[in-house]
């Protein structure tokens, strides 16, 4: 006898259930006598350990003129150590069966290595070696070099990225966030080796540093290990350098970065808005969700559900250790243009007060940001990564195990508020990468000033 049908009711969401809470580790903490952080969380459940070394020198710390110099300078750190090539040092690190990598962005750099914990004590080494007694030969930074300017000339056929590094300089001027980590073709081409040497001796080696370790470890032994391996190594912990000059008050509004015979506009339409360290940051996590940061935000579901100009729509705030930008970006068929952008804009201003997010809307949003939450620390290499985030930003402990009563304790009064607060429709820049001659007429019937063009080689 077959089982009777279970019947579904497809025409409601299904029920929620009580969010799971995360229990997050608790972080060993010691420093080095050179003044490096060693901070690491036991997570036993394989015998596997990640290292993350968290410097917080990053793109936002090339001189001015030099873009692209502390990108470099960090490429080279695997090219060989001591008397050992590239090669050989590659060859040690494929010996122990461990994976590196490293990351650039604007406030810091993250180098790591994952591999069984057996092998922890040589993979420190290997990674004190490459940061803190780097070769930097000649030779390899020629090729370096090269690699990456070539790289650059690639880039300039991908919209999305000429969007992104044009955006950036229109909101940030010469402030070093103006720029992205890779740099620029005649910064790169103007560096030589002794740059990068000099970059490695006074920045690199001088920052904040912060060694993260978990797994399948004992503190004490990392500790003792470490301090060992990174002898020579002096951090000035706690200290920020000034970061230039002062993003400009009022950018263009409206910019065009010229690609004739484009099928797709890409869009960039946002502003200079908070640091990490805002009081504001979970109501702005909850706001944005609501805006454009979900399959069903209203940006998305007005730019691809109802109107058919997209594939996908989003926004996001890049909180970062002094204001970063908010920023929404999408690619829109060339005759939608200016309807995207008129829409895009009225969807911002709406959820700043004059149509404020509804407790559904929340409710939704909180949601997503809150289901599932845990899964996003089920390995050693996540917890690492969130215990990195905690020092780069001077978070507490806890702070991921309180994201989620965090969250659910913001009211639609306060998301509004935030919102109003933050974003500012009269401030935004939009950026159009496309087809100058067939949407100039249209974007210049947007009332948002004259159309700024900018120069593709200029980009």
């Amino acid at each position: 006898m077959s089982a009777p049908a279970t019947r579904v009711d497809r025409s409601r969401l299904p029920d929620q259930g009580p969010p799971r809470r995360l229990v997050f580790p608790t972080i060993d903490k010691s420093t080095s006598p050179g003044g490096l952080r060693i901070w690491t969380v036991r997570h036993d459940a394989i015998p596997v350990v990640t290292m993350m070394l968290l410097i917080r020198c990053g793109a936002a710390d090339d001189p001015p003129g030099r873009d692209g110099l502390a990108a470099i300078a960090v490429d080279m750190l695997d090219e060989g150590t001591g008397s050992m090539s590239a090669i050989d040092f590659h060859d040690s690190i494929a010996r122990l069966g461990a994976q590196l990598d490293s990351d650039i962005g604007c406030d810091a750099t993250l180098i790591s290595m994952t591999a069984m914990s057996r092998f922890a004590g040589p993979c420190l080494t290997l990674l004190a070696d490459m940061v803190v007694r780097p070769s930097l030969r000649e030779d390899d930074f020629a090729r370096v070099r090269q690699l990456r300017l070539h790289r650059l000339r690639q880039l300039r056929d991908l919209p999305r990225l000429v969007a992104d590094r044009a955006f950036a300089r229109l909101l940030y001027g010469d402030h070093p966030y103006g720029h992205m980590p890779l740099g620029h073709e005649a910064a790169l081409a103007g560096l030589t080796v002794d740059d990068v040497r000099d970059f490695h001796r006074s920045v690199l080696q001088r920052s904040d540093a912060t060694l993260v370790v978990v797994g399948d470890c004992a503190h004490d032994v990392i500790d003792v290990t470490a301090t060992e391996a990174f002898a020579g190594w002096s951090c000035a912990n706690g200290v920020d350098r000034v970061l230039g000059p002062a993003p400009p008050e009022l950018p263009p509004r409206l910019s065009i970065v010229p690609r004739p015979a484009a099928p797709q506009s890409e869009l960039r339409i946002g502003h200079v808005a908070v640091a990490r360290s805002t009081l504001d940051y979970h109501a702005l996590v909850a706001a944005n969700t609501v805006l454009g940061g979900q399959f069903v935000s209203r940006i998305n579901w007005n730019l691809r559900e109802r109107k058919g100009f997209t594939y996908g729509a989003q926004t996001s705030f890049d909180f970062r250790r002094r204001p970063g930008p908010f920023t929404l970006q999408t690619s829109v068929h060339t005759t939608a243009t200016a309807a995207a952008i008129s829409e895009s804009i009225a969807e911002i201003a709406g959820i700043t007060g004059p149509r404020p997010v509804t407790p559904d809307e929340l409710a939704l949003g909180v949601a997503a940001l809150t289901r599932g939450y845990a899964r996003n620390f089920e390995t050693a290499e996540q917890v690492a990564r969130a215990v990195a985030q905690i020092a780069l930003h001077d978070l507490p402990d806890d702070h991921f195990a309180q994201f989620v009563p965090a969250i659910e304790r913001v009211t639609v009064d306060e998301v509004t508020r935030a919102a109003s607060t933050h974003l500012d429709p009269a401030r935004l820049t939009t950026l159009v990468v496309g087809d100058h001659e067939k949407v100039a007429e249209d974007l210049e019937q947007l009332g948002l000033g004259p159309l700024n063009v900018l120069k593709a080689e200029a980009v």
